[in-house]
């Protein structure tokens, strides 16, 4: 049985600042992921798909109730600026940052 290759780790940005405020404009999240939304595999869609989704590098979500926005540290080596400019973003603003390594899926179990 082969071993699945390692996925990368992702860093949660969270919609509050490092002394707990709720982080503003309320739409922060979907913003910064809508500017990183070129940023794809195989690089930019062209045409109407281009405005269209984000990119599965950076993508906005709620976790536990708090605004956040997922990045994959896959982006680090596509695109180191786009990596340090999110990364930016949350020092410049405060934000707490969490890096997380996803355990991958426990096998099905055949009951």
């Amino acid at each position: 049985m082969s071993t699945p290759p390692n996925k990368p780790r992702e860093v949660f940005i969270q919609g509050r600042t490092l002394d707990g405020r709720t982080f503003r404009p309320s739409d922060w999240a979907e913003r910064l992921a809508g500017a990183m939304s070129s940023f794809r595999p195989g690089g930019s869609l062209g045409g109407r798909a281009a405005a269209i989704g984000y990119s599965p590098y950076c993508v906005p979500n709620v976790i536990d109730g708090v605004k956040c926005v997922v990045v994959s540290e896959a982006l680090k080596s596509l695109e180191p600026m786009a990596w340090d400019f999110v990364m930016n973003f949350a020092r410049d603003n405060q934000l707490q940052v969490i890096e997380a390594c996803l355990l991958p899926e426990p096998p099905e179990r055949g009951d």
